[in-house]
């Protein structure tokens, strides 16, 4: 069962039944709670919401754009992923109203983006978003310079910063059971700089061991994809095949969620943060869970949400689903006009026919493919892999591996969904 969406559907309605009108920053108004939680077990499916239609795409596309260390939009439109844009356009537009000496163009939306994508300068002075997500993950500043020293004399380099993804890889290897597994968006001292402070925070992983039978199971049913091997390997004979020796669960905290847009690719984009994470340490991805603050839905959303939640279906328009998805042979229905109306319903109650219009679908598979990816042994496919080339990659925007990431590498399957629901962005 898909237990993901039917959470989602219900924290809809609790903000829809229980939620309390506020007002915010965009001037739109919101109905609001506070205090909800989101959890998954990965091993129940990828966490993408199925009673709508997500664009994957783009929560790949963003999601190393942060683990880039990247604070600049240009890498999300060359990528086509434009959640960003208005961020970008708001700082643009207010400072050109503001613009008494007539230097910068009145440009459209539209205009903009395409010279953030086509004009490198442009891009560089009003593409960039400030010290966000991405500049903390990776490049937490100190407030201290590195210099260097050479027969006495000196050479300011620079800012000393601190790489928190890195760290975390680091601690994962040498202490997995550490209790500060953490890296932290929330940097006071840069808030008033960054267009946007961080919703999503921080996030905190943790660590456990797999019992011998847990790794047996995984080594036959995942990585021989074979249940019916029966040998019963040592610890020491599944270390020599690279078997996982460990679980590996995250939890992150948002201090303001927007349900209807934002929450399912937030919980998508960790569930991939996780399952990376996992790849590149040699663990198996847990649990997910989601600590939410102010969790709101904004007024010219709320129609839309009602829809996801969606209705009961009428009896007619069961058997309509029934008949064209089933597609019973004529003696069938017959049969079926026969019945009592309680007997109908048992009968397509057996055929697995939809109560709602939003039923939720078997959640979808996640293949990432690290048969190319550099490793620890300088042989592709073959031991742990190495970390540093992997971001190495990615800080260096070497176009080869980020395009194969994006386009290969990272693939969902079986993504069985409801048709995608338009909603305004409220920036």
């Amino acid at each position: 069962m898909n237990n993901l969406d039917i959470q989602y559907q219900n924290l809809l309605l609790d903000i829809l039944e229980n939620g309390t009108p506020k007002g915010d920053r965009t001037g739109t108004g919101t109905r609001s709670v506070f205090g909800r939680q989101i959890r998954h077990k990965m091993s129940e499916g990828f966490p993408l919401i199925t009673t709508k239609k997500m664009y994957w795409k783009g929560i790949v596309t963003e999601l190393l754009w942060f683990l880039r260390g990247d604070t600049n939009i240009k890498f999300l439109v060359e990528n086509n992923c434009h959640i960003w844009n208005g961020d970008a356009y708001k700082k643009y537009h207010s400072t050109w109203e503001m613009d008494t000496w007539g230097v910068l163009e009145s440009l459209s939306t539209e205009q903009f983006t395409e010279r953030i994508k086509t004009d490198a300068e442009f891009a560089k002075q009003w593409g960039d978003l400030g010290p966000i997500y991405g500049k903390q993950w990776r490049k937490w500043g100190t407030g201290e310079n590195v210099t260097i020293g050479h027969n006495g004399s000196h050479t300011l380099l620079g800012e000393k910063v601190i790489d928190q993804i890195a760290n975390l890889i680091r601690d994962l290897k040498t202490n997995p059971d550490s209790r500060r597994l953490m890296v932290n968006a929330w940097n006071v001292g840069e808030l008033d700089s960054m267009v946007l402070p961080p919703c999503h925070y921080g996030f905190q992983v943790y660590t456990r061991e797999l019992t011998l039978d847990e790794r047996q199971s995984h080594w036959a049913n995942v990585l021989l994809k074979d249940r019916s091997y029966t040998d019963k390997m040592s610890h020491a004979d599944l270390d020599t095949v690279y078997c996982p020796k460990r679980y590996i669960s995250l939890m992150w905290n948002q201090r303001s969620v927007d349900t209807f847009l934002g929450l399912p690719f937030n919980i998508a984009s960790y569930g991939l943060l996780l399952t990376i994470i996992a790849k590149l340490v040699n663990m198996i991805p847990d649990e997910l869970v989601g600590n939410l603050g102010d969790v709101h839905l904004y007024e010219n959303h709320l129609e839309q949400a009602r829809e996801q939640i969606g209705r009961r279906l009428t009896h007619e328009e069961r058997f309509k689903w029934w008949f064209d998805n089933c597609k019973p042979g004529r003696d069938t229905v017959d049969h079926y006009d026969t019945l009592s109306a309680a007997q109908q319903v048992m009968r397509l109650d057996a055929s697995h026919v939809p109560l709602t219009s939003r039923e939720p679908f078997p959640l979808p598979s996640l293949n990432i493919n690290t048969e190319f990816w550099a490793t620890e042994s300088g042989e592709c496919g073959i031991g742990p892999l190495d970390t540093d080339a992997f971001f190495d990659g990615l800080d260096n925007n070497v176009q080869h591996f980020v395009r194969c990431l994006i386009d290969e590498d990272i693939q969902l399957g079986n993504y069985k969904h409801h048709p995608h629901i338009a909603a305004p962005l409220n920036n």
